[in-house]
């Protein structure tokens, strides 16, 4: 495993932990994808410089694989000449080259696994950018709906409870309006009980009057002083 893979692996493992903690889990994914990238295209370099490091290797083992071939053809035209020395010159050379070979085979063996190692950790990063990306939307759409939700409840809170329902605004009106009422009512038949009262008061006077009227009429009468 590459350092690349365990540290991809830890930043992956503790993101979703790190999300239900995050008090703005937007710019969490942000950094999350903004260092996400930075490894995709340091790991698309290193795949590039791999892919060309493992092509120059593979020229070389077959290059080396030619020359093992060639030399010992060389060894058995050789012989069939009778030269013997010249074949035993050929045999070496051709000892050299597939020492050589075996040497290039075994480096490109391992670039090309690195390569194939090293794809399959781009193709894994890719994946999880798009996975994490298409997250941050969502969590987006989220953190939108709950700003608009704050706005609107800070809009109703400032307007406060009375006037944020209409119909609670004018039964408070109509009360007001019918205590209004109902005291003005109230003076006056205040006013009419003052009225009667003195109404009253002077037919009670009168009747008194009348009375003294009266027993001065018989008194005078009685006194022989007539009208």
């Amino acid at each position: 495993m590459s350092i690349m893979r365990r540290v991809r692996d830890i930043t992956v493992a503790t993101l979703n932990e790190r999300l239900e903690k995050a008090e703005d889990p937007v710019r969490l994914i942000d950094q999350f994808l903004w260092s996400t990238r930075e490894d995709i295209i340091q790991a698309e370099r290193l795949y590039q410089q791999y892919a060309g490091h493992s092509n120059h290797l593979k020229a070389q083992w077959l290059q080396a694989e030619q020359q093992k071939e060639k030399r010992e053809q060389q060894a058995l035209t050789a012989l069939k000449a009778g030269e013997e020395q010249l074949a035993r010159i050929a045999l070496h050379e051709k000892a050299s080259s597939e020492e050589r070979s075996n040497q290039y085979r075994d480096l490109y063996e391992q670039s090309r696994q690195n390569t194939v190692e090293l794809e399959e950790q781009l193709r894994q990063m890719r994946s999880e950018y798009q996975t994490v990306y298409d997250k941050r939307e969502y969590y987006a759409a989220r953190m939108e709906s709950l700003r608009l939700q704050q706005r609107l409840n800070s809009r109703y809170s400032g307007i406060g409870e009375q006037s944020a329902n209409p119909g609670t605004m004018f039964r408070r009106l109509e009360d007001r309006i019918s205590d209004m009422e109902l005291e003005a009512k109230s003076f006056q038949d205040l006013r009419r009980m003052g009225r009667e009262f003195a109404s009253e008061a002077g037919q009670t006077v009168q009747s008194v009057i009348e009375r003294e009227l009266e027993q001065l009429k018989r008194k005078l009468d009685k006194e022989g002083w007539s009208s």
